[in-house]
């Protein structure tokens, strides 16, 4: 299997994707119980942030592992900035 950016970190990656998992099934069990709007968007805009740190992280793996690092990324740069911002684009809108 290939070696990815954030092979070295798998784990970690894995366990944040845990978290945020069990974040989101707790707004659904907010909304079950009625819980005040406010504290469900609270909760939601948690949630958001722990995706944008992870989404980050994976985009800084991605940079230094498979574009600088030459390990699956395209060789011409033009085609790595497009890539990247292509990415960042993606994570910026919403």
């Amino acid at each position: 299997m290939a070696e990815r950016g954030y092979t070295a970190t798998k784990d970690q990656l894995q366990a944040r994707l845990r978290r945020i998992e069990g974040q989101v099934r707790g707004v659904a069990r907010m909304v079950d119980e009625d819980r005040y709007c406010i504290d469900v968007l609270t909760q939601i805009s948690a949630i958001r942030a722990a995706l944008d740190k992870v989404a980050l992280g994976l985009l800084d793996d991605h940079a230094r592992h498979c574009l600088v690092g030459g390990h699956g990324g395209p060789t011409d740069p033009d085609e790595q900035v497009e890539e990247l911002m292509g990415a960042v684009g993606r994570l910026l809108t919403r």
